[in-house]
């Protein structure tokens, strides 16, 4: 699964548009990114761009976008209303999918270290990436902003992480760093009460309110020895949040920016929205999200709904997702389209998965063509995906199970593992496909002196072991799947039991069909060793499946 890294640089220009479109394209020509979105404002003289892609493609992209704002935009020229300090003044990094924060991190100290080496940009690592605690938070490094920098730069405490401390005169200083996703979220009250959704607001944020006396809106305020206000926190860290009337509505919001979305989901967030607003005479109608998402919050929201329901967790993503849409009326105000508005999403519309999109009859015409492929090493993957389908399909009926209703998180879990399984063996359906064009791209290589054959013949290998280890994947996952589907047969709705059963010589064909492909794909290998390791896992995984089928169907006949 691709790890993917958002990036929000922010380039202090947002009122010429050839030079914010000159930025863009340099981000828009990196093979692996996806522009999202472009944000320019006037009074602020800054644009805002977001993209979207794999680690180094990310970097990549993000260096290029520096160095182009580094020669078109003058900071001795600029002034806007929002603070600054540089041409890109910042530029964050922000985990999306299968990477870890102290990943990203790793990649902003990347980024810093070519901006400050080879562009001459004193760069600062802030948020998560601050090598020094002050640096955590941005205002403490572009407090003066611009105007202050030069003389900030000849300070022993203020030295940068990586670049001159000598300011560049052009293009400032930028802040480089890995933070959170930031999530702005609406909830929409059955009110026009500015005050009323302010006090939900209020109930909710971790700011919370002001102490007061008796009436808390008219009491006196409370204060410290000190002097200063005390403030009673509200039930949310990591969010911000106010109350506000939208007249193309005609409804109070509770308007909120949850900062840190793994200690405040935003669907904890809607639920103590609702817990507020019930406590008030009010009612939560639904919800707006603002921006993107990545896939993970609304399947975290989708499951957190199903397991108040005593509902199982292992059904479709669009399914979790549609849960999500519903309870959090997220399609209250506008249509919620997924693919619009996730950013995994946003993405799989650029790849190509001719396969996947095709109807039954359409994938079994084209296998039965006269084209080579899709051919053996596909229909084994797809194969498989029927057979975990069918495992996983016996679990979620087993936690719907009348009389059963104690043991639905037991199966919610094997249901879970078995949708994972699925949607792996379905990448692999158009990924060995994919596999055999490589193979064909390498032979088609030109042969003409020594050297185009050498290359030519180092593809062919280099695309050969690629078309073996796809093989192999489909075999570790449909493997996988066999023992769920035991588990099934063992222990699932009895009524099922058959369904598992055929789930069982679906995954072993899968596995015996992918593993004839491994061994026509190795043959043309020089590789001995790597040969030889690879026949020996297949070998392996081959007499695995075959007594596990063996084991499962004695299973199932036993309870006919």
């Amino acid at each position: 699964m691709k790890q993917l890294i958002e990036c929000v640089p922010n380039f202090s220009e947002g009122r010429d548009m050839g030079i914010i479109k000159q930025i863009t394209d340099e981000i828009e020509r990196i093979e692996g990114v996806k522009l999202l979105d472009v944000d320019p404002g006037k009074a602020t003289n800054r644009t805002v761009v977001t993209f979207v892609g794999e680690p180094k493609a990310v970097v990549e992209a993000a260096y290029q976008a520096i160095k182009k704002a580094a020669e078109l935009i003058d900071m001795r020229q600029h002034s806007g209303e929002h603070p600054r300090m540089g041409a890109t003044d910042v530029c964050p990094f922000i985990p999306i999918a299968n990477i870890t924060m102290e990943e990203t991190v790793e990649y902003t100290k990347e980024l810093g270290e070519r901006v400050g080496r080879d562009l001459g940009i004193s760069a600062f690592l802030y948020e998560a990436s601050a090598t020094d605690t002050r640096w955590k938070n941005l205002a403490n490094i572009r407090a003066g902003e611009y105007e202050k920098m030069e003389s900030k730069l000849k300070q022993d405490d203020f030295n940068p992480d990586y670049g001159p401390s000598i300011l560049n005169p052009t293009a400032g200083v930028t802040a480089i760093g890995a933070r959170d996703f930031l999530i702005a979220y609406n909830v929409n009250l059955n009110t026009t009460s500015t005050r009323r959704a302010n006090s939900v607001a209020f109930d909710v944020r971790e700011a919370g309110r002001v102490k007061r006396e008796g009436d808390p809106i008219t009491g006196k305020i409370v204060k410290d020895e000190n002097g200063e206000s005390i403030r009673v926190p509200g039930a949310c860290k990591a969010v911000k949040g106010i109350g506000w009337y939208i007249e193309e509505y005609g409804i109070a919001q509770v308007s909120m920016n949850l900062t840190d979305i793994k200690v405040t989901p935003f669907h904890i967030a809607f639920e103590e929205c609702c817990k507020s607003a019930s406590a008030r005479g009010l009612r939560v109608t639904g919800s707006e999200l603002v921006g993107l998402m990545p896939l993970n919050v609304i399947l975290d929201a989708g499951k957190y709904f199903l397991k108040k329901q005593n509902r199982s967790t292992g059904i479709s993503e669009a399914e979790i997702i549609k849960i999500a849409v519903k309870t959090m009326g997220l399609d209250e105000l506008t249509p919620f389209d997924p693919n619009k508005k996730i950013i995994e999403y946003l993405l799989a519309a650029e790849e190509a998965t001719p396969l996947l999109d095709m109807t039954l009859p359409e994938f079994a015409n084209e296998t039965a063509s006269e084209s080579p492929a899709p051919g053996g090493g596909s229909i084994a993957a797809y194969v498989g995906a029927l057979g975990v389908s069918l495992g996983t399909m016996v679990a979620n009926l087993s936690s719907h199970k009348r009389g059963w209703d104690s043991r639905w998180e037991e199966f919610s879990s094997y249901a879970e593992e078995g949708q994972a399984i699925k949607d792996q063996l379905l990448r692999l359906v158009d990924e060995d496909t994919n596999a055999f064009n490589k193979i064909m791209d390498a032979f088609r290589l030109p042969k003409g002196n020594d050297a185009e054959k050498a290359a030519r013949q180092d593809a062919i290998q280099l695309a050969t072991k690629y078309a073996v280890e796809i093989p192999l994947k489909v075999m570790t996952a449909a493997l996988e799947s066999m023992n769920m589907i035991q588990k099934m047969a063992e222990i699932g709705n009895p009524n099922s039991v058959t369904d598992a059963g055929v789930g069982a010589l679906c995954a072993r064909t899968a596995v015996y069909g992918a593993y004839l492909n491994v061994k026509i794909n190795i043959g043309g290998l020089k590789d001995k060793a790597y040969v030889e390791e690879r026949l020996k896992k297949a070998d392996a995984m081959l007499q695995q499946a075959m007594d596990t089928e063996t084991a499962i169907l004695q299973i199932v006949e036993s309870k006919l």
